[in-house]
């Protein structure tokens, strides 16, 4: 019995996708639940799983096709598994293509029904031959090194991050505003209590909790920065749900903390670890993606001592985390090494002022340079 294939139901905010590649061929048998082909959205990759065991008996759309929720994809032969493991069947004028090219019979991939190998597809496997050995034969080029040019087209989260990256430069009056941020006191409280917190909760402390809470505690004393614009109205969010930025092979994502204001630091450090490591792995939803009253990104990961991060628009404005860097600072008339860190708050100068974005990085310093704040809310 044949089984249609057909893509899935897209979230309600995406409207296609893009079949970025198939995981099997026709010909080749599948198992119920296995993923037959990656689909790439503007934000998320999805997966085509077997609705049955079987053969998958033909593909309908190429690799890089743009397609719509219950489009057909391929048709499977359910139950046919077992056919399938047979050895190819071979017509005469495919045998005859194969023994004058010297062709491995188990090499030529049937696209036929129960992958018989046809003519056209020994002629295909010796095209594929000649031009390998035709490669291997050839002399080496006497083109410089390192003048190549390799040319891929954007995948779709690429383009839509490259697309709201412009949007949001042309469509808010952005500013970058910057300061910095004494961490001993941060980093003697997590070297104090980092064996035991991991044994209680079973996640390691991390920097990010603190600049979370630090973060909050700066947005309930300046409500408009974790407020957003929406046509002539300013919106104020009661609630703060925190974007943390993730990098990942395919690009950015900033998947949100809901009600982060609520959670506790362990809750933090594990809602952040899950968040990374299913973005990084294509699992994670577009809902966890969506919405955010502010967000917070951390370059200092990679090496960055500064910079200026845009706003993820509506958002009104987004902190950047940046290197620690041990530097000489007068403390109390001495010269000491200190644990440093550049902040900076890219913010929409259209609705926040720059004492208001000032004020909201100075609150942000006060917590982190004694975190018992963080503690008594003051």
């Amino acid at each position: 019995m044949s089984v249609e294939i057909r893509v899935p139901q897209l979230p309600e905010s995406v409207a296609d996708a893009t079949l970025v590649a198939w995981r099997k061929q026709p010909g080749q048998s599948v198992a119920r639940d296995e993923n037959l082909a990656d689909l790439e959205t503007d934000k998320v990759m999805l997966e085509v799983p077997a609705p049955t065991s079987g053969v998958l008996r033909e593909i309908k759309v190429a690799d890089g096709s743009t397609v719509k929720s219950g489009e057909l994809l391929a048709i499977i032969e359910d139950g046919a598994a077992t056919a399938a493991a047979e050895v190819p069947r071979t017509g005469p004028a495919a045998r005859r293509v194969i023994e004058e090219n010297s062709l491995a019979p188990g090499t030529v991939v049937g696209t036929a029904p129960r992958r018989r190998v046809t003519k056209a597809d020994a002629l295909q496997a010796a095209a594929v031959e000649a031009a390998a050995v035709e490669a291997a034969a050839a002399p080496p080029s006497t083109a410089r090194p390192g003048r190549g040019e390799k040319r891929v087209p954007m995948t779709r989260l690429r383009a839509r991050i490259a697309e709201r990256l412009v949007q949001a430069q042309l469509s808010q009056a952005l500013l970058t505003t910057f300061n910095e941020v004494d961490l001993g006191a941060v980093q003697e409280l997590r070297a104090r209590y980092k064996e035991s917190f991991e044994a209680e909760h079973g996640v390691k402390l991390g920097l990010m909790s603190f600049f979370i809470k630090a973060a909050i505690e700066g947005l309930k004393r300046y409500p408009v920065v974790n407020a957003s614009v929406e046509n002539n109205d300013i919106v104020y969010h009661e609630y703060f749900d925190i974007g943390v930025a993730v990098s990942t092979e395919r690009g950015l994502m900033v998947p949100v903390l809901r009600d982060a204001d609520l959670l506790s630091f362990a809750a933090i450090e594990e809602r952040i670890a899950q968040f990374a490591t299913r973005a990084r792995s294509g699992s994670i939803t577009l809902e966890e993606l969506t919405g955010g009253t502010f967000s917070i990104t951390n370059g200092g990961i990679f090496g960055s001592l500064m910079s200026t991060p845009i706003v993820n628009a509506p958002q009104s404005a987004i902190l950047g985390m940046h290197k620690i860097q041990d530097r000489a600072m007068v403390v109390k008339g001495q010269v000491t090494i200190r644990p440093m860190m550049y902040l900076a708050l890219t913010y929409d100068h259209r609705l926040i002022d720059g004492r208001e974005a000032v004020q909201f990085l100075v609150a942000v310093k006060e917590c982190l340079e004694d975190p018992g704040r963080l503690l008594l809310g003051v």
